[in-house]
């Protein structure tokens, strides 16, 4: 098993995306602040969470700057686990969680209102030893659960059925965080499981996962979209593919289930239901009790004026009825 490596850089997409300094500052948890001019009167609204949400929160806070200046929004990300804890300390105003919401986390007062969709999917690196009968064959899921879970599959071979022998090395998230909870529910496990097979390598974030894999011929992991797809190609993030699921399990990928070239092309696949859910899955916005003053109106105008930037960022647009129906929960 390759040793455990600094995973800080960002990919190449992530760069391009973002600002140079607001790259940075993810990496290190601290976030983006975005300024008003002096002696305007201030509101302050400040947000935490998950790595899924943080491309599309950022570009909502910069929109939301121009048409409100008054308003000082900080962004920071740093794993939905993170932004769900922070909401309901009251340390943030607004966390972001790439997940489903507990009952138990419902419980001790977590309120919350879905905004928009994307997916996790599993990426490897574009040097694989066996590529093209990956595109070709895809994994079944019961094969993503023995190298992901159980650890029982061991090398590339035994995944396309040939007598490659390269190991897998294994990728997940060391923090607590939406893209593995996803991924390990549709495994039909729980984050824990991932993080429990010896085989795998934990790193922190999106950014960590994506660069593990992109630097490691023999590498597997998982990705929010959002980081695995390069923002000004439109294509996966250079030296990464997207391993195609089979998910009718025929052994072969078939014309509805070859959407990965391109971000256009997944997000139309999540959007009509053809990628599964999970690992397709709603993003949402969480406080504590519910929203109010400044966050509720910025809340507000996200899930009205706001969605028109979503299709932009790389992300879904969730249905009308269901926009109406988490306008009607903030009241």
């Amino acid at each position: 098993m390759a040793a455990k490596k600094s995973l800080t850089a960002l990919p190449k997409a992530i760069r391009r995306h973002w600002k140079p300094l607001a790259a940075l500052l993810i990496v290190f948890g601290i976030g983006v602040l975005f300024l008003v001019p002096r002696g305007t009167s201030q509101s302050r609204i400040t947000v935490s969470g998950a790595f899924a949400l943080y491309p599309m929160m950022v570009k909502w806070a910069e929109e939301y700057q121009k048409i409100h200046p008054e308003v000082v929004i900080e962004v920071s990300a740093g794993g939905a686990g993170k932004g769900m804890s922070d909401a309901l300390a009251g340390l943030v105003d607004i966390g972001m969680i790439s997940r489903e919401i507990t009952q138990e986390e419902i419980n001790n007062g977590a309120f919350y209102v879905s905004v928009t969709k994307d997916a996790v999917v599993p990426t490897i690196n574009s040097s694989n030893p066996v590529l093209q009968d990956l595109l070709t064959k895809g994994i079944k899921k019961q094969t993503f659960y023995d190298i992901f879970i159980t650890g029982n599959v061991t090398t590339w071979g035994q995944v396309v059925g040939t007598g490659e022998a390269s190991e897998i090395h294994v990728y997940t998230r060391s923090d607590s965080c939406g893209a593995a909870e996803t991924w390990a529910k549709y495994l039909g496990k729980k984050q824990e499981d991932l993080t429990a097979n010896p085989r795998a390598t934990g790193v922190y974030g999106d950014p960590g996962e994506a660069t593990a894999v992109q630097g490691d011929s023999l590498g597997i992991g998982y990705n929010n979209i959002a980081y695995a797809y390069d923002s000004t190609t439109k294509l996966p993030v250079a030296g990464t593919i997207l391993v195609p699921i089979d998910i009718d399990e025929n052994g072969k990928i078939d014309e509805n289930e070859s959407f990965y070239d391109n971000i256009n092309t997944i997000l139309h696949a999540i959007q009509t239901g053809a990628y599964p859910s999970p690992p397709a899955r709603n993003l949402h916005l969480v406080t504590k009790n519910g929203f109010t003053g400044a966050a509720k109106e910025f809340v507000k105008w996200i899930l009205t004026e706001g969605q028109q930037y979503v299709p932009e960022t790389g992300y879904i647009q969730l249905a009308q009825e269901k926009i109406q129906e988490e306008l009607a929960k903030l009241g």
